[in-house]
């Protein structure tokens, strides 16, 4: 297991009864960008067993942080879901992911397009002042079931534009967008639909997407990409492939 570090649970948050949080200690010789993965697990049986997980935490933190859906017959979140302070957690040595920025090409605006635990790479990266450094607006778009389910609210919305490095960025830059599909909310639909309709960039005071300025970077489930890149494909984005740059990016690890 020379590609695994054991790393010591620091922290759990239940954000309801689907959806919980945790952070780890970090291997001081990892290193990683905004928006990579790494391989996360526990033992069972004698043996390591691991699932990928996009690191929330951004890359200058000391500590690692991870968002997990909770599967009561998972073979790894069942076991997960009970981890407590203290419990050993394996952790990959090599993070990788084609969710960078570094993969668009430049433009105005950043588009994060996110469903359920998608939202976990995101965190990270409106977590990194490079970003805002680089784009004129970052929306960072959310869509849920339930507004429980809207997890790092108070993070998105008090914290982050309070921080003393970069807040006044955050605070010029950064739009926040929760959407909900099953119960009344501020903006309710399924994100897919709201981009397909033009209300996603209409109820955020900006046009409709242009390749020669916007881009994007997407996370959720794979019915979700294959229709998101739909999407964007009808309207003459390309996807960046193998590091070569263009106007949006997925996570190609984690499309079935």
């Amino acid at each position: 297991m020379a590609s695994l570090s054991t790393q010591s649970v620091t922290d759990v948050h239940h954000w309801n009864e689907s959806l919980f949080s945790f952070k780890t200690t970090r291997d001081r010789s990892l290193r990683f960008e905004s928006g990579h993965f790494v391989m996360l697990g526990m033992e069972v049986e004698g043996r390591p067993l691991m699932r990928a997980y996009s690191i929330v935490s951004p890359n200058y933190e000391q500590e690692l942080e991870f968002l997990s859906i909770k599967v009561p017959d998972g073979a790894l979140t069942s076991r997960l879901q009970n981890i407590q302070v203290g419990d050993e957690i394996f952790v990959s040595s090599k993070p990788t992911g084609t969710l960078v920025v570094d993969h668009l090409l430049e433009g105005r605006n950043l588009y994060l397009i996110s469903t359920g635990t998608g939202l976990a790479p995101f965190i990270s990266i409106i977590q990194d002042p490079q970003v805002y450094d680089r784009f004129d607006k970052v929306v960072l778009s959310h869509g849920v079931r339930y507004a429980s389910e809207l997890a790092y609210q108070q993070l998105i919305t008090r914290q982050l534009p309070a921080n003393e490095f970069f807040g006044d960025e955050v605070n010029e830059k950064l739009i926040y967008y929760p959407t909900v599909t099953r119960e009344p909310y501020k903006h309710e639909g399924r994100l897919t639909d709201l981009m397909a309709s033009g209300k996603l960039f209409t109820d955020n005071g900006l046009p409709m997407a242009d390749p020669a300025h916007d881009r994007f970077m997407i996370c959720g489930s794979p019915a979700m990409l294959r229709d998101t890149c739909d999407i964007l494909g009808g309207w003459g984005f390309e996807e960046s492939r193998q590091g070569i740059k263009a106007h949006y990016v997925i996570e190609r690890a984690f499309v079935d």
